[in-house]
């Protein structure tokens, strides 16, 4: 009979197992280490591309209301370490009949209704009439919005002319190029940095010194992560064209974003 041919069982030895062990923790930290650079870089880059959109879209919607400010009515300040930025927004204008016949709008006297010339503005309610504003800090008590010399109630039209809310306003100058504004209300932009956040007041009462903060129902936040913050506004020499300056900078973990925009303020009453 044939012997049988004896078989060797397979395996590895418990030193085999440590050395495959120790080589294969040594070229995932290989790896690790050659990916760890441009793995944080995506996340980097990630993190700043978010703060700066939320800059970005923060500094556009102070932009675009500043654009629908009311001529002369912004005014900044700062109080506990945040900054206030606050103007009277706009929903439109046009330009009232001077004289001739028909209703006419002539500073020093009543007016309790006026012809609009041109297309009628909107109306939804609660909204003001001014007519000529030149100033709008308190201590200018004539042609100022936040006094209220030359403002009055909006309170109906009949789509060639608007009526005032009873008994009428006397305004105290006349327009040059006889233009009146709509005003909605006021709003104001609320930088905390200490907080961290950039907030919105609207649709408060207009007062005549600026409130750090309103007292407003309606508020909402614009940007959170906020570290630094700056409003400044130059009226210019002639005040018919002012530049107002916003800065605001982001920062999350060990990433800050910095964004600084100018925008152009047309003060031509």
């Amino acid at each position: 009979m044939a012997r049988p041919i004896a078989l060797r069982e397979g395996g590895f030895t418990l030193a085999e197992a440590i050395i495959v062990i120790v080589i294969t923790g040594i070229l995932f930290a290989a790896v690790a280490i050659f990916l760890q650079r441009p793995v944080k870089g995506f996340f980097d880059t990630i993190r700043r591309a978010q703060l700066v959109d939320i800059a970005d879209t923060a500094l556009q919607r102070i932009s675009r209301d500043v654009r629908l400010a009311l001529p002369n009515s912004v005014r900044i300040a700062s109080s506990g370490g945040k900054n206030y930025l606050e103007f009277l927004l706009t929903s439109g204008g046009g330009r009232y009949r001077a004289d001739g016949p028909g209703n006419v709008l002539a500073a020093g006297t009543l007016v309790t209704n006026f012809d609009v010339l041109g297309p009628m503005p909107t109306f939804s309610g609660g909204e003001s009439i001014v007519v000529f504003n030149l100033f709008s800090d308190p201590a200018a008590t004539s042609a100022n919005a936040y006094i209220g010399d030359n403002l009055a109630t909006y309170f109906s039209n009949n789509g060639t002319a608007i009526t005032l809310a009873p008994p009428g306003k006397i305004f105290p100058f006349d327009s040059p190029a006889h233009r009146f504004q709509v005003v909605q209300y006021p709003v104001t932009y609320e930088c905390d940095p200490t907080g961290g956040v950039l907030r919105r007041y609207w649709g408060y009462a207009i007062a005549t010194s600026q409130a750090t903060p309103p007292v407003a129902v309606n508020q909402a936040l614009l940007a959170n992560n906020v570290s630094a913050c700056a409003f400044g506004y130059a009226a210019g020499a002639s005040q018919r064209n002012a530049v107002l300056v916003t800065s605001i900078s982001l920062t999350l973990g060990q990433e800050t974003v910095s964004l600084f925009k100018q925008v152009h303020v047309n003060n031509v009453p």
